[in-house]
């Protein structure tokens, strides 16, 4: 594994196997009575968190105490940051403290890269979302979710997502998510088409590892996954489409449209859901949707790729084993 976790690109097949099998042995955890694994006791992870976040800071908070690590929240909110204080003047003052791991979410992108490269901090750096650009650890447990649904959870061991086909719906220029997963999808085998009004695609996405379509029926019946994304309106400076029910009727995902879909095919989403706009409660809360296992399935990614940033060169496989022994 690299030092870093900065972008899903920056993953090779093997890395994100190994990441996702040891995610494998890390949700045996959470099936324990007592669901602690002693891994990372006498390590110090800060959550660095300069925007708001419910699920990934949560799920980041619990993959490590699972890990028993000791545990620093920093919210910018109410810290130096509110009076001014820099990025750089931040990292210093955590490096003084002696942390291992900073988990960084930032709303400029990028800053999880300035972090990690510009000697100001000597720690592990996992990018828990950058402004428009990378979401790694989403896309992650994106693609656990999908091997374990797809291919099985024991037969998908060792197995990449070669030849499935996945769908990419929504609010693409925005999107960390669909950046994230596009790249890891592509490593993993898969192939990836992304669905959005024209105003929502990012130029230069000819250059992405991906199709492109506008026409979300024509995709449905062919598609293994149906990833539904956020329609994010605190990033969108302009009217992006007519009316938000225009939206819905080119783009939404509903019950009619579900049935279009092979009956293997999953739904997903990254959260939180705007219901009735981009998915409706009827696919939402139906057996196909993931997005409850999604956030389970975070917690066990979070904890592989801690694990595997500081946790030494011993088998995740013997140390879940030996625990589970005792």
């Amino acid at each position: 594994m690299m030092r870093h976790l900065i972008s899903a690109a920056d993953l090779t097949r093997d890395d994100a196997v190994l990441i996702l099998d040891t995610a494998e042995e890390m949700a045996r955890v959470a099936d324990r009575p007592i669901k602690k694994l002693p891994t990372l006791r006498g390590r110090t992870v800060v959550n660095l968190f300069f925007e708001d976040s419910t699920r990934t800071r949560i799920s980041f908070e619990a993959a490590e105490k699972r890990l028993s690590a000791d545990v620093i929240n920093f919210s910018a909110k109410g810290s130096s940051v509110s009076k001014g204080e820099s990025l750089k003047d931040t990292a210093q003052t955590l490096e003084a403290m002696g942390v291992d791991a900073v988990v960084i979410r930032h709303g400029a992108s990028g800053a999880p890269y300035r972090l990690a490269t510009s000697g100001w901090i000597d720690a592990a750096v996992i990018n828990a979302g950058d402004g428009t650009h990378q979401h790694p650890t989403q896309a992650l447990l994106d693609a656990f979710t999908m091997r374990r649904r797809l291919v099985g959870r024991d037969a998908g061991l060792g197995q990449d997502l070669a030849g499935k086909r996945i769908t990419i719906v929504g609010d693409v220029l925005h999107s960390r998510v669909a950046r994230s997963n596009v790249d890891l999808l592509h490593t993993l085998g898969a192939e990836v088409t992304l669905v959005a009004p024209p105003t929502l695609v990012p130029v230069g996405v000819g250059n992405w590892p991906c199709e492109v379509s506008y026409d979300l029926d024509s995709t449905l019946p062919k598609s293994d996954a149906v990833m539904m994304l956020r329609v994010q309106r605190e990033r969108m400076n302009a009217a992006f489409f007519p009316t938000e029910r225009e939206y819905s009727r080119r783009y939404g995902l509903d019950g009619d449209r579900m049935a279009k879909m092979p009956e293997h095919a999953i739904v997903m989403h990254p959260g939180p859901m705007v219901r009735g706009m981009e998915i409706t409660a009827e696919v939402a809360d139906s057996g196909r949707c993931t997005v409850v296992e999604q956030v389970a399935n975070g917690v066990s990614i979070r904890m592989a790729v801690l694990y595997l940033l500081l946790g030494g060169n011993e088998s995740a496989v013997s140390q879940t084993r030996t625990e589970e022994s005792k």
